[in-house]
């Protein structure tokens, strides 16, 4: 599987929904994307994820759940 460096940015205003949302669904990430580590920021407003899968297609449903909150950068990982 590919390694990838997932930046989320949250909206103004967003951070605590993000974890409310988060707390009751999880990250509803499809089966095939799978979740390794992540670290925020001290702000509060960036999020680093680093996430794994055969299939990059999978980030575009699991973005799709989150996009009305945060705003996504995917990079690969060699």
């Amino acid at each position: 599987m590919k390694k990838y460096m997932v930046i989320e940015r949250y909206k103004p205003g967003c951070f605590d929904k993000v974890y409310q949302r988060y707390n009751i669904h999880g990250r509803s990430l499809p089966s095939g994307l799978c979740y390794l580590n992540s670290w925020v920021n001290e702000d509060k407003n960036i999020c680093f994820q680093l996430m794994e899968t055969k299939s990059p297609s999978l980030f575009g449903e699991w973005i799709a759940q989150w996009t009305d909150l945060v705003d996504f950068e995917i990079f690969p990982i060699d």
